[in-house]
């Protein structure tokens, strides 16, 4: 399964507003892998920012006056998320700013969530933590996931740091492959798998879990079935 993991800057909070998207970053999720492939841009918004959000991520018109315009850069967008799943953090959001963006280059555009499925992780956030904070921060912090980095906001950092929530949120690790760490200049789906043989005529050695390790997982498993709401697949798999 293609999902592109997808977040905006944008230059205030309202839409309605006339409020334009300043930055795009999305990653390319196959198969619960990262790929290495990506699409960000920063955008020229041909208006002002608000005080406000540019304490949040930093950015002025004075920095983006030589980035492209949305038209110049919607055809790469559209090419890069076609055919699959966008998972998004409050998607209302950034959905309402990309339609706005595209029914300025088009009136009859269609709306983004009628050309792509949207996985919105905020409300899936919300069926699993009901009545808890489920911010990107409450949830990096609930899950573990590092956010040091996320001095400000950025649409690339916060795709980032979404990526790894989702995938914990939804379960973590996809496969147990051990794989080669991939050089900077290797290209993604090219990773090495590490296979190792067993020697021949080795029997297996079988080590039983002790009383003390059965009862801290189960421990274990009662914390994840808190947080979770009772979805735990190792007790429905055993």
């Amino acid at each position: 399964m293609r999902q592109i993991i997808l977040d905006t800057e944008t230059t205030g909070l309202e839409v309605g507003e006339g409020h334009r998207i300043i930055e795009i970053g999305c990653l390319e999720l196959v198969g619960r892998r990262l790929t290495g492939r990506q699409f960000h841009k920063y955008l020229n918004p041909e208006r002002e920012i608000d005080e406000g959000a540019s304490a949040v991520h930093g950015l002025t018109l004075d920095k983006l006056q030589r980035e492209p315009k949305f038209a110049q850069v919607v055809e790469e967008l559209l090419q890069f998320i076609e055919g699959a799943e966008l998972v998004i953090h409050n998607a209302p959001f950034d959905l309402g700013f990309l339609n706005a963006e595209f029914k300025r280059l088009d009136a009859k555009s269609a709306a983004l969530e009628t050309r792509c499925t949207v996985l919105d992780t905020l409300t899936l956030a919300r069926k699993l933590h009901p009545g808890q904070r489920n911010s990107l921060d409450a949830l990096c912090k609930r899950y573990g996931v590092d956010n040091s980095k996320r001095d400000l906001h950025g649409a690339l950092v916060d795709a980032r740091i979404l990526a790894d929530v989702y995938l914990a949120m939804t379960g973590g690790q996809s496969t147990l492959e051990l794989r080669e760490d991939r050089s900077p200049t290797q290209s993604a789906g090219s990773e090495k798998t590490v296979k190792f043989k067993r020697p021949k005529n080795a029997e297996p050695v079988v080590v039983q879990a002790d009383k003390k390790e059965l009862a801290a997982h189960e421990a274990l498993l009662e914390r994840i079935a808190k947080a979770s709401g009772g979805q735990v697949a190792f007790r429905t798999l055993s």
